[in-house]
Parts: C-alpha cells; structure tokens; sequence
C-alpha cells in the first residue's frame, strides 16, 4: 500500500485529490496539509511514502517544504504537483529534493501513475518541466544565485511593486524584503531597485 501525504493550500483540491486516490488501487491518504509547515510536520508525524506537494503556499512555501522533507530522517519521496511549470520553480524544486514534477492540468491517470512511480523510486516528470530541466543543463540559470523566495522579490519588483505591496502578497515582513532586496542589489551588482528591474527585464523576469 502506497501511504500518501497531501498537501494543498486549496481545501477543494484536497478534497479532490484525497477522493482520486481513495478510489485508486493500492494507494490510501495517509493525511492533508494546508501549508509547507505542517506538511513538514505531518511527513514526520505519518511517514508516508510520497508526499503531493503543491508549491504555491502561505508561510513555507512548498520548495522550502520540499528542502526539510528531504534533509529529514524520513524516506518520503516528494512529488511536485502545481500549476506553475516557469524554470525557477521546477528547477528550485528539483535541486530541493523533488523527485518528480507534475502539473495540475494533467489527467488523473497521470497523477495516480506518477505516485506510482515516486513511490518506485522513479522520477515522473511533466514533458514541459523535463524539457526545462534539460535546457537548463544547456544554458546558464541566470537566477541560479537566488533563493526562491529572493526570485519572487525579484519578479514583484521588476513587476513594479513597492516594498510594502511585495511583503503583503509573499506575506512576509518589509524588513524581510529589505533584507532580500540588500542580497539581490550585491548580488547583482546594483545599487537600486531600477537597476535591478533593468537587469530582470534583461533577462525576461518580471515585467508587466
């Protein structure tokens, strides 16, 4: 038996997932999360065999979950399932520690048969995310340096956002953006917040 943790900010795609798999052969729910943290918790707590790891999360997101779940004394293997397929986050998820990646629009079929092959010790991966797994094996990540959390400061700034509206939408403090921000600007060289919204645009970050 297949002892599955889900995790989902969303309560109707729990629900949703948790009714999949209930009906699906050799496989039973062995929790629910609504964030990264008690998703953390719970893998400790139940020991499942995969955890369904949506990225997109309150608090710790799910790259970070992804990073304790795999650092821990657990054997759980981590399955991505998100509706984001950008390079920084199946990239950041897959050097977390995630051994698959899938997308939300994906068939029920495949779900179930990507937790399958987690829990074979297989990689199931989305064809749009193996193929930018192996373009970034080609060409340089020029977010490589950042965590996941300075990349989506980075995108909110090059989208234009003001500190204040950057720390309400990744809620977290302005003194935490600050602190991300004062990263970036060394990082990349910059001195200010338009010189680094230059460099994303640059590069295809951000932006309107």
């Amino acid at each position: 038996m297949i002892r599955v943790l889900i995790a989902d900010d969303h309560g109707v795609v729990r629900e949703g997932l948790s009714r999949l798999l209930q009906a699906a052969d050799g496989i039973e729910v062995a929790g629910v999360a609504a964030d990264g943290e008690d998703a953390v918790a719970q893998a400790q707590a139940v020991a499942p065999d995969v955890v369904l790891m949506d990225l997109d999360m309150p608090g710790v997101d799910g790259i970070e979950a992804t990073r304790r779940i795999a650092a821990g004394d657990g054997t759980a293997a981590v399955l991505v399932l998100t509706s984001f397929s950008d390079q920084p986050r199946i990239l950041g998820a897959i050097e977390a520690g995630a051994v698959g990646y899938l997308l939300k629009d994906a068939s029920s079929e495949d779900v179930v048969a990507g937790i399958r092959a987690a829990a074979r010790g297989e990689s199931p991966l989305d064809p749009r995310a193996a193929r930018t797994v192996l373009d970034a094996r080609a060409a340089p990540d020029p977010l490589a340096p950042f965590s996941q959390r300075e990349r989506d400061v980075l995108e909110l700034l090059a989208a234009g956002l003001p500190n204040k509206l950057i720390a309400r939408r990744l809620e977290i403090s302005e003194k935490t953006v600050k602190s991300h921000l004062t990263r970036i600007f060394r990082e990349l060289g910059v001195s200010d917040r338009t010189q680094a919204a230059l460099w994303a645009e640059r590069h295809g970050i951000g932006g309107a």
